[in-house]
């Protein structure tokens, strides 16, 4: 495996985690650090494993082994969690029947935080137009910022995004792209997982590669896009 080690402080650190699906299927024994404010592009052939990495550290799915710990902290309570990880799934998880108002109010209900934070993400997310629209309405842009904005309700210092752009056209591509690059500039620890080339160079400054359930390359965008894992995705 190719490797490149994180020179600040470990904010995340996955140990040995593993969850194993029938067919020998899903997450095998991966282990690495990520330090804060990194930004990692995780990639690799459908079934390696990628949306079942973020669905463990974000406590969506149990583990069969291996452990998750943010800032020291090993995570089992849920409210402690969300203050810690927020999680964008490729399908949001939000209530379609009802408002962009009521979702946020419910989950900042559900996350224990003050009404004040609606308000303030209605407003950083450009929201306020469309507070009262039932979810089902809106764009798939739209949904994705409202998926966005829940999910950073509590101020957390992870966000783990799996494929965020996933069908959207070209321009609200490039709109999720800049939203990405702002939490970023915030002090954000991001993750997110892709399929797109374009979209890891916009981007990741490191990449991890899994490959039947194990890291097999972790390392910057340059040695990662002159590498044969590259050229075996894409080429």
């Amino acid at each position: 495996m190719v490797s490149v080690q994180a020179t600040q402080i470990t904010h995340l650190d996955i140990h040995q985690l593993s969850k194993v699906y029938p067919g020998n299927r899903g997450l095998l024994g991966a282990s690495f650090s990520v330090a804060q404010g990194e930004v990692i592009a995780i990639v690799g052939h459908n079934g390696a494993g990628k949306s079942t990495l973020l669905k463990l550290i974000a406590n969506w799915l149990n583990p069969d082994s291996g452990r998750v710990t943010v800032q020291g902290v090993n995570l089992r309570d849920r409210l402690v969690l969300v203050r810690k990880v927020g999680f964008v799934p490729e399908t949001p998880n939000l209530h379609d029947a009802f408002s962009v108002d009521y979702n946020l109010s419910l989950f900042a209900r559900l996350f224990d935080v003050p009404a004040s934070r609606v308000e303030e993400t209605l407003e950083e997310f450009k929201l306020h137009p469309f507070r009262r629209n039932a979810v089902r309405t809106l764009s798939k842009g739209l949904k994705q910022r409202v998926s966005i904005g829940r999910s950073l309700l509590a101020d957390p210092p992870i966000l783990l995004m799996d494929e965020p752009t996933s069908a959207l056209d070209f321009e609200t591509t490039k709109d999720i792209y800049r939203l990405i690059h702002r939490i970023h500039e915030q002090g954000k620890t991001i993750l997110f997982t892709s399929h797109r080339p374009e979209e890891i160079k916009s981007l990741a400054a490191r990449i991890i590669v899994l490959h039947e359930g194990v890291v097999a390359f972790d390392g910057s965008p340059d040695a990662y896009f002159q590498s044969t894992f590259y050229q075996k995705l894409y080429v």
